[in-house]
């Protein structure tokens, strides 16, 4: 019957650490959400700028047709 209380002692977790372990959970993920937003912000301006090169806008004048790639497997 001791080892028991002892180990129900052991296992208990006071509020305050698990606010501490809530707040440090929640700060990592704060981080993660962060750093993906500039990430998007970052691929937004990048594919602004290549929208604005004129390869993109030679190829699309061209009109040429991309179903007649390999991957279509028109002989």
């Amino acid at each position: 019957m001791i080892n028991i209380n002892l180990f129900s002692k052991a296992i208990i977790v006071t509020t305050t650490q698990l606010t501490m372990i809530l707040i440090a959970v929640a700060t990592i993920f704060l981080v993660f959400i962060l750093v993906a937003i500039l990430k998007m912000y970052k691929l937004k301006a990048e594919n602004r700028k290549l929208m604005q090169t004129n390869a993109y806008t030679d190829y699309e004048k061209s009109g040429e047709d991309l179903s007649s790639g390999h991957l279509y497997d028109d002989n």
